[in-house]
């Protein structure tokens, strides 16, 4: 009885919506809802195994999907929903490229029936196995037939959930504004009028507990649709604690707990860490920089944004050598969730190995922050209405205000600039000031190893968008902050944004520097600056123009590794992400001496009477 007032409340839901378009590249903006009509059968059906998940504290678990159809077609499809009572009787309006409803309540997810059974046209029955995490809510799943264009609802599914979906979850780690500072953010659906948040952790054989804080993001605080719209889904409560004093290179566990009312305790399972080296620290330091990753199903099933194909390469291959990183820079464009809130439990999910046990540190994007009116430097639609509040809160970075998003962090031997690319950088600015601020007090003698990292290109790339405007870099990009870069000795720059790979050589003002290619001795005389944003999404073509900056270029999907050995060698490496390999390396040796010697721009001008 339960189940047929169920299946009628959703029918009389779907017979409210009205026309409808979806957002941007979304797979799911070629369903057509708004022509939805209702082919309920007897004999029509979808059950989903288990209903319970997580009996044994997993928060990742695979479902299996038995249905059938008296009218099989190879167009018939399924649709996963959370909360399993996806949809609501009215959608409000939003902007003129996402209508209502679309579907109230967006699917995290579909597939055609006939994935995993070919036969299913012929028989009318198949199977499916799918992929959930925990994400606060339960699920539900509807088979259609009619295709994309014109879907009939055809059966809906029991409803399936985690044994407990409010668990805490998805711990990511990130460096505190001290050096001997970690924090640790992670999601639950545990607000502070239900529980206490905290973090138990110490050295092995020692504990203490460490408060957590507490915020979260409603409907209001997103700035268009479909964030606020089909794409909103409850991001839960998402708690920070901040664990100090921390002794360097030492070994920490930690577990993510939730102090009831009642008295209850609700705990993670043990995690652990490596607390960060003291500025300077002469040791093995080894980082890894990437950015673009996104997010992948690895069920095979489509979301929102499945142009990010690459992205479960590089989670695995990170995953493999985790005990040959230190700290990650995932350098934005994190998981083009683009207004689909659902997308960013499912990245975290993704990356929970990774950012568990190293500090799992992000720069802004366009995907992340960019929406017309709302102060960012570009006025375009790519963050899907999310203006950058899902990123300045699902992780944590050492800002002194969030919505600016650029920060140093210091990491041992190695001092790093995150630009801000999403607002303005250029000379005379708010950001042009702290970038300068942040390369000219670092003491090279302590920290030798200088990087600045940013999204978009201000350095230059071989994409060709940005060859067919003549600039070889985002516009404006490199004109104020190359002098920068010169003045106070940047080594490398990195960027996302373009979706591959290329290395220059040491570049000042379009020339080259230094000849070198593969093991540099002594100054570089300018900076190397690298585009390393083929982590996952789809690749960028490069331009068949060639320069003489330009030493290595590679379409296909991979990341950077850093390795500082001492105060005198760094090794740099770039790999693919499909079998981890070495492609492109170099290395610099040098010394103090040949850091403070003088080149072109980086001293000031001396006379003889001087």
């Amino acid at each position: 009885m339960k189940e047929i007032k169920l299946r009628l409340a959703i029918l009389l839901v779907l017979a409210t919506l009205q026309n409808a378009s979806s957002h941007g590249e979304q797979p799911l903006s070629r369903i057509s809802i708004h022509k939805a009509t209702f082919a309920l059968h007897e004999l029509a059906y979808i059950q989903a195994s288990p209903t319970v998940l997580g009996l044994r504290g997993e928060n990742t678990e695979w479902v299996t999907l038995e249905f059938g159809s008296k009218n099989p077609s190879v167009d018939d499809w399924i649709g996963v929903f959370s909360p399993a009572n996806f949809s609501a009787s009215t959608c409000p309006e939003e902007n003129p490229r996402v209508y209502p409803p679309f579907l109230c309540s967006a699917p995290i997810k579909f597939q055609y029936a006939n994935y995993s059974a070919p036969e299913y046209k012929d028989t009318g029955k198949g199977f499916l196995k799918l992929q959930l995490i925990n994400q606060r809510s339960d699920f539900s799943f509807v088979l259609f037939s009619g295709g994309l264009l014109n879907p009939k609802v055809v059966a809906v599914s029991n409803h399936v959930a985690f044994s407990n979906p409010d668990a805490p979850v998805y711990p990511r780690l990130a460096q505190g504004k001290e050096w001997n500072e970690m924090t640790v953010t992670w999601t639950s659906g545990y607000g502070i009028n239900e529980a206490e948040p905290f973090v138990e952790w110490g050295p092995r054989g020692e504990s203490m507990r460490s408060p957590a804080v507490t915020q979260t993001v409603d409907r209001n605080s997103l700035c268009g649709a479909p964030a606020r719209t089909v794409g909103w889904r409850d991001p839960g409560f998402i708690h920070t604690s901040f664990l100090k004093e921390l002794w360097p290179n030492r070994v920490y566990t930690y577990k993510l707990g939730h102090r009831l009312f009642n008295g209850t305790y609700i705990w993670s399972q043990t995690y652990h860490f490596r607390a960060s080296p003291y500025p300077g620290q002469n040791s093995l330091q080894r980082v890894v920089i990437f950015g673009d990753m996104g997010k992948d199903e690895a069920d095979g099933s489509n979301e929102y944004n499945n142009f990010q194909r690459g992205s479960l390469n590089t989670t695995k291959q990170l995953i493999q050598d985790l005990k040959n990183i230190d700290i990650v820079f995932h350098i934005g464009d994190v998981c083009y969730a683009n207004g689909y809130l659902s997308q960013w439990d499912q990245f975290t999910a993704q990356v929970e190995p990774i950012a568990s046990t190293v500090p799992y540190m992000i720069a802004s994007g366009n995907h992340e922050r960019d929406w017309p009116g709302t102060g960012s430097f570009y006025e375009n639609m790519d963050s899907g209405g999310e203006c950058g509040v899902l990123a300045e809160n699902m992780f944590y970075v050492p800002t002194e205000t969030r919505a600016k998003f650029w920060y140093s962090t210091d990491y041992g031997m190695f001092r790093f600039c995150i630009a801000d690319t999403e607002h303005d950088w250029r000379e005379g600015t708010e950001q042009y000031k702290f970038i300068e601020h942040c390369l000219a007090s670092v003491d090279r003698q302590k920290q030798p190893w200088l990087i600045f990292l940013a999204h978009r290109v201000l350095g230059y790339s071989s994409c060709i968008s940005y060859a067919e405007e003549g600039s070889f870099e985002e516009p404006m990009g490199r004109e104020s902050l190359q002098k920068l870069w010169q003045k106070y000795k940047v080594d490398i720059a990195l960027y996302g944004h373009v979706h591959n790979y290329e290395r220059t050589c040491p570049i000042y003002q379009n020339i080259c520097t230094n000849e070198e290619k593969h093991y540099y001795k002594g100054s570089l005389n300018g900076t190397i600056h690298v585009v390393a944003g083929g982590a996952g999404a789809s690749l960028s073509t490069f331009t068949t123009l060639q320069t003489k900056w330009s030493i290595f270029k590679d379409y296909d999907h991979g990341f950077v590794k850093l390795t500082a050995f001492d105060h005198s060698n760094l090794l740099f490496e770039y790999k693919k992400s499909r079998d981890g390999q070495v492609y492109d390396s170099f290395r610099i040796s040098r010394d103090y001496r040949d850091i403070l010697a003088c080149t072109v721009d980086s001293c000031s001008s001396t006379t003889l009477a001087s």
